[in-house]
């Protein structure tokens, strides 16, 4: 489980470790719809001040992400080839999740020195065992949690062994002051990170282990499947291995560290950044898979073909920051998903493996 812990650099001072839901932690900025050096004031009407308004923002579309993320991560190791993870299942932070700023922000919305969970994962060993959101963490196999600034890095070296070499992990928790123990079945998942660009480009992008969606892209969706589609579509790229098909690991990883940064480099926002477009072949295959990962994480795939088709209308090859310019064959693309769509009807109606 250490890819599922590991903290990515970023600007922030204090950086989250998602405890075991996803592969890596989504940048905490990243979907932020206030500007994380805002003035300290008040909102009218809401009593709240900036930061913290801001961070209840932050959370509320980062719980969107990890929500849509999961089902797609958990139920599709057997499309992940050789990049399956143990997880614990659920999320946990404290007020020093954030960075220095946003300490006092984070103590007004209920975080302490104590890790404490933040989500659970529908269905996971966390969720059967009982794990709830604001759960405090006290131990883990006997051994106290760590506290404080250094808290999810500890907890990560602490965890990460563990999980590796064991079939269930014993938590000790506290919940409305009374201790408790919870022994968590550990859960398998594809061992891919999800990381949200603070950028509104419409965008979305792959290095290889690391899959990135821009706040532009989680606005443009309607709903949740329609972001499912997406995260799906680059998790399809990467367990095929087209970013290093393509040599684009570096390129496109420099990109996704530049944009989950709280203040992004804009400057290659104006085109592609370097990016290659995606070879047809390519694409059509990632299409079909990604199809395959959506219905076998229970997400609707009928309207697949009809939101790419309304993205490549409303920001077609010739916008070079949007998704489109770097998949361009939209055709070709939506014959493939098509034909995936009725292949995978026609399995789901004769109760076959949901295989491509």
């Amino acid at each position: 489980m250490q890819d599922l812990l590991r903290p990515f650099l970023s600007s922030l001072k204090h950086v989250p470790v998602r405890i075991g839901l996803l592969s890596a932690a989504a940048m905490l900025a990243g979907c932020s719809t206030v500007p994380l050096d805002a003035p300290g004031g008040t909102y009218a009407g809401s009593g709240e001040s900036a930061q913290v308004q801001a961070l209840r923002t932050i959370t509320t579309q980062q719980d969107r992400l990890y929500r849509v993320a999961a089902p797609l991560l958990v139920n599709n190791t057997p499309l992940c080839k050789g990049n399956v993870r143990n997880l614990i299942g659920f999320s946990a932070k404290n007020k020093y999740s954030y960075s220095e700023d946003y300490v006092a922000a984070a103590s007004a919305l209920g975080y302490e020195e104590r890790l404490q969970v933040t989500g659970v994962l529908n269905n996971s060993g966390a969720a059967r065992a009982g794990v709830r959101r604001g759960d405090l963490l006290t131990s883990v196999q006997d051994q106290p949690m760590p506290q404080g600034p250094n808290a999810e890095r500890q907890a990560a070296a602490v965890l990460g062994p563990l999980v590796g070499r064991l079939s269930s992990v014993k938590l000790g928790l506290q919940r409305d002051g009374n201790p408790l123990t919870a022994n968590v079945p550990l859960t398998q998942a594809c061992g891919f990170g999800i990381e949200l660009g603070n950028v509104d480009n419409v965008n979305a992008y792959s290095d290889g282990r690391r899959v990135l969606i821009t706040r532009g892209m989680l606005n443009f969706a309607r709903n949740d499947t329609e972001l499912a589609y997406v995260m799906a579509k680059e998790l399809a790229h990467t367990a095929l291995g087209h970013p290093t098909r393509q040599q684009m690991n570096a390129t496109i990883g420099g990109i996704i560290d530049n944009m989950i940064r709280v203040t992004p480099d804009t400057a290659p926002l104006s085109g592609t950044a370097g990016v290659k477009a995606m070879p047809q072949e390519l694409d059509e295959a990632a299409d079909t898979l990604s199809l395959y990962m959506l219905a076998r994480a229970g997400y609707s795939i009928d309207g697949a073909a009809a939101f790419w088709q309304r993205l490549a209308s409303q920001y077609p090859a010739s916008v070079l920051n949007g998704y489109t310019a770097i998949h361009p064959d939209t055709d070709a693309r939506l014959a493939a998903i098509r034909k995936a769509t009725n292949e995978i009807k026609a399995k789901q109606s004769a109760k076959k493996t949901l295989m491509p």
